[in-house]
């Protein structure tokens, strides 16, 4: 289990979340060392459409050419995954 730092205070990323990550987005094994500077400064924060209580964070990783989401879920404190995008999804507020 880790925890960092994030906007939304200590967030958790429990190893059944991480095998989760590693077994579905297996591209983000090469972007985990950007998980605390996103959860701490992302560049762009999102509510979910789906649920308020979901937010997603991302960075832009210009070597990736990929924008790192790490989507949280802020009442429960944990992340629920991470995944590497070429575009950001739209604000939904």
């Amino acid at each position: 289990m880790r925890q960092f730092k994030s906007l939304f205070g200590p967030i958790v990323l429990s190893n059944e979340r991480l095998r989760h990550i590693l077994r579905f987005h297996p591209d983000v094994r090469g972007s985990l060392r950007h998980f605390t500077s996103t959860l701490e400064a992302p560049d762009e924060t999102l509510r979910s459409a789906h649920d308020p209580q979901v937010v997603m964070c991302y960075r832009y990783l210009p070597s990736r050419k990929r924008h790192l989401a790490i989507v949280v879920h802020v009442q429960k404190r944990f992340i629920v995954t991470a995944y590497l995008a070429r575009k950001r999804k739209r604000d939904t507020l």
